[in-house]
């Protein structure tokens, strides 16, 4: 997978008592495209601002949104993050890993902490992050386990609780149960006291009732929509579905929160125009048709620890690949037979 690294160099800038190397192995892409475009490179260690921290990353999680910056697509991301290349090459946001440099303007946290989060650049062995956007590693988490939940499990909690306002008694149905937000989502729905319905093909039926839902369907073979059911809440991460559909599997004042989507135009995507177009038809029915932007925030992860910790959400990793095969872990990822996540080892795990 590209160029072989050189050896990490030995020295430190810090001055807090750890060791750091002044150069990093990092996963990068130098334009968009395919996965081949991702090379394993030997860059510079990030230096960090005021309200920063350096982590020395231990495993970082990959998602759909990786992939998509990845491809440059849809092509208004790259008015955002780069219009012939990403500013940021190394790719990756999710991490896991030790607390090794603060800024001077850092409250929260301290070196040797260990933490997860988001860090743009994850996939190497040092990562800036954001003060706010980092929470402390439950202990009862792997390094694996706390690197694939900061993005989806955040989405998730945004779209059931936060969106959706999921109570207990509801009937809620989750359409693509089985990804790296669905897994979440079935999950955090269960410990609000809800009976979930998961959407998954037929070959992961078998993981989204291990992730506890109540009743599952097969999304070539059964048709949610087809009368005999209706529900309180709908999250829909697949984002097959027309919206008329969705509509006849709410109940009349039943909520529909529209997370993600597949598909859709190259240069918007199939989400912008859903969600639009879910707002507007909302102002005419009982029913609440919402879309979700998801953020990227500290409060989230701390809120998700809580249930980590208590063992109400257990995050599910299909396989941990090693950093030099980085490419491999987004081929699985794209071709769509991941079940629930995958994850990136990089430093030494303990």
């Amino acid at each position: 997978m590209g160029d072989r690294p050189t050896t990490v160099i030995g020295g430190s800038r810090s001055g807090q008592g750890d060791e750091l190397a002044d150069s990093m192995s990092a996963v990068v892409q130098d334009g968009y495209g395919t996965s081949d475009i991702l090379r394993l490179a030997q860059l510079a260690r990030p230096e960090v601002g005021p309200r920063e921290l350096l982590v020395r990353v231990r495993a970082a999680g990959l998602d759909r949104g990786t992939w998509h910056l990845m491809q440059g697509k849809p092509r208004l991301l790259r008015l955002v993050f780069g219009l012939r290349a990403p500013k940021q090459p190394v790719i990756g946001r999710d991490v896991a890993g030790t607390v090794v440099e603060v800024g001077s303007g850092v409250t929260k946290f301290a070196v040797g902490d260990d933490v997860f989060g988001v860090a743009p650049g994850s996939v190497a062995e040092y990562a800036v992050a954001r003060e706010d956007k980092l929470a402390r590693r439950p202990a009862n988490l792997t390094w694996e386990q706390a690197a694939v939940v900061p993005i989806s499990g955040g989405t998730a909690l945004q779209a059931v609780v936060d969106a959706g306002g999921v109570a207990a008694g509801q009937k809620v149905l989750v359409t693509g149960a089985s990804g790296g937000v669905g897994s979440y989502a079935v999950q955090l729905a269960k410990s609000f006291g809800a009976e979930v319905t998961g959407v998954a093909s037929a070959a992961k039926l078998d993981l989204v009732r291990a992730l506890g839902a109540d009743q599952v369907l097969d999304y070539k073979r059964d048709d949610f929509a087809d009368g005999s059911r209706h529900y309180d809440l709908i999250i829909d991460i697949a984002g097959l579905s027309d919206l008329a559909r969705l509509r006849r599997a709410l109940t009349p004042t039943g909520t529909l929160v529209l997370v993600g989507g597949e598909g859709g135009g190259d240069w918007t995507g199939g989400t912008l125009g859903r969600q639009l177009r879910a707002r507007l038809a909302s102002l005419f029915s009982g029913q609440r048709l919402t879309g979700l932007i998801a953020k990227e925030r500290a409060s989230d992860y701390e809120r998700l620890a809580a249930l980590l910790e208590s063992g109400e959400v257990v995050p599910s990793v299909d396989r941990a690949y090693p950093i030099a095969d980085a490419a491999d872990a987004m081929r699985a990822l794209e071709s769509g037979t991941v079940r629930a996540k995958v994850v990136i080892t990089v430093g030494p795990l303990r």
